[in-house]
């Protein structure tokens, strides 16, 4: 993995990459440069075989503050025709950053710690699993300047929480904390500062040594299930099942439960 980058940090330990984002003087906000290089980043995370596991974080206090809004106050580029570029162009950079969490064909972990606040927040919600430490703050901070919630999470926060809840979140711009978030299921776990960084070891651990490819065809069935009738969702259940069966992680998991032993799996 590549790792001469300008705002992000790739560490690769065994079969678990790491990447942190690394403005933590501003905690973490976005900038062009950032964006970019996360893309970059994660790109290369979904082609590495050696990786069976991604983590996505933020160093210093925060897991992000959102976009670094001096890039609004900055006099704005101009499209070809000589207009100011529409907030949407821009918009199609983090589009290509959640989509390629989801599509990867491999777990994408999020780790919160401190706050996640409005594109950083959705970037978090478009990870496979969020683990939050207990000072954990999820803000859908859009509203406060008098946008909506972009990156996804027009889509994703109602299907975690629920319609009412999104709205909450996204209207009343009232922070959620780590243990409230787990208990609305925001986030899969939420654990005490101090045991943050193990909690997220052995989760990414116990990841990257389980079926790499089954994983990534569950990923595949359930988020297009989201949006099939029952019926489509049967038939797209059929065809990846095919595939899962076709795979050496399957028949090395059947010959484990027949020889009551743990499997060894190999991603493969």
């Amino acid at each position: 993995m590549r790792t001469d980058f300008h705002h992000i940090l790739v560490q690769q330990e065994e079969r678990v990459v790491t990447i942190t984002m690394n403005r933590p003087e501003v905690l973490n906000a976005f900038n062009d440069l950032m964006l970019e290089e996360l893309t970059l980043a994660l790109e290369e995370a979904a082609r590495e075989e050696s990786v069976r596991c991604v983590v996505v974080t933020g160093a210093g206090r925060a897991f992000g503050a959102g976009q670094d809004l001096t890039n609004f106050v900055a006099p704005q580029k101009t499209a070809d025709d000589g207009e100011t570029a529409k907030i949407s162009v821009h918009l199609e950079k983090y589009h290509r950053v959640v989509q390629l969490m989801r599509n990867m064909p491999k777990p994408v972990i999020a780790a919160v710690r401190g706050v996640a606040a409005g594109i950083s927040c959705n970037i978090a919600l478009a990870c496979d699993i969020r683990i939050a430490a207990d000072n954990a703050r999820f803000i859908e901070a859009f509203a406060r300047i008098g946008l909506i919630p972009d990156g996804g999470g027009g889509y994703l926060l109602p299907r975690l929480i629920g319609l009412g809840r999104a709205l909450d979140m996204s209207l009343l711009t009232d922070e959620v904390s780590g243990p409230e978030a787990e208990r609305i299921g925001l986030v899969t776990k939420c654990v005490p500062v101090a045991e943050f960084e193990g909690a997220v070891a052995a989760l990414a651990k116990r990841l990257a040594d389980g079926p790499t490819r089954s994983y990534g065809l569950i990923k595949e069935l359930l988020y297009k299930s989201m949006d099939l009738s029952f019926q489509e969702s049967l038939a797209l259940e059929g065809q990846l099942q095919d595939s899962a069966r076709a795979t050496a992680d399957h028949k090395e998991g059947v010959n484990a439960f027949l020889q009551k032993r743990p499997a060894r799996y190999t991603g493969k």
